[in-house]
């Protein structure tokens, strides 16, 4: 009975050790630029991912921008959230539009090594101002201190947040209710500290 009892337990500390190793998440090589030609520049010297990787990453990270990019219904509130001269016109921002609807501007991009090692696949996310003077990617899942830098994130990181293409846009009241476009996510800090 005692050598049951004893592979039992040790078949349930096995499967819970299983479990919680299971329940961390992946974590990827990460890095942010303020601008294509940067990481570019990086490229050409052999950084972190390759000219093409870059290419495709920022892509996929303005295509993400113009359907999730927050959207506000008055200048005065998108620079709340985003600081001054930090939003444009929907018009302005996609090559069509209203012209009602604000958003903020791009100001950098996030880029993860989704598979490691240089051949890996890459993953863009953009990258807008803080009205408290940081960063923050589409998501909301995290704020950075600066819009370049590298870092090992969560893969949560590069999240594809909802669309807000065609959406009611945010009122300082829906705004306000959210905590600001900087400050309703988990508060988790990446590049600079």
């Amino acid at each position: 009975m005692t050598k049951r009892s004893s592979r039992v337990a040790i078949t349930i500390l096995g499967a819970t050790a299983f479990a919680l190793a299971g329940c961390r998440e992946e974590q990827v090589d990460a890095k942010a630029f303020p601008d294509l030609q940067t990481c570019t520049a990086e490229a050409t010297q052999g950084g972190m991912f390759t000219a093409q990787d870059c290419e495709s990453a920022v892509n996929a990270a303005e295509t993400l921008h113009v359907e999730a990019a927050p959207r506000y219904d008055s200048l005065e509130v998108c620079e709340e959230q985003h600081g001054a001269d930090a939003c444009s016109t929907e018009a302005s921002a996609t090559q069509g539009g209203s012209g009602s609807i604000f958003m903020p501007l791009l100001a950098g991009y996030l880029i993860g090594n989704m598979m490691g090692g240089r051949a890996g696949m890459s993953a863009g996310q953009p990258m807008y101002k803080t009205s408290g003077g940081k960063y923050t990617n589409a998501a909301r899942t995290s704020t950075f201190s600066t819009n370049s830098g590298a870092a090992k994130l969560n893969t949560s990181q590069f999240t594809r947040p909802a669309t807000t293409a065609g959406k009611t846009p945010m009122t300082r009241a829906t705004a306000s209710s959210r905590g600001g476009f900087g400050k309703s996510f988990g508060g988790r800090t990446g590049f600079g500290g």
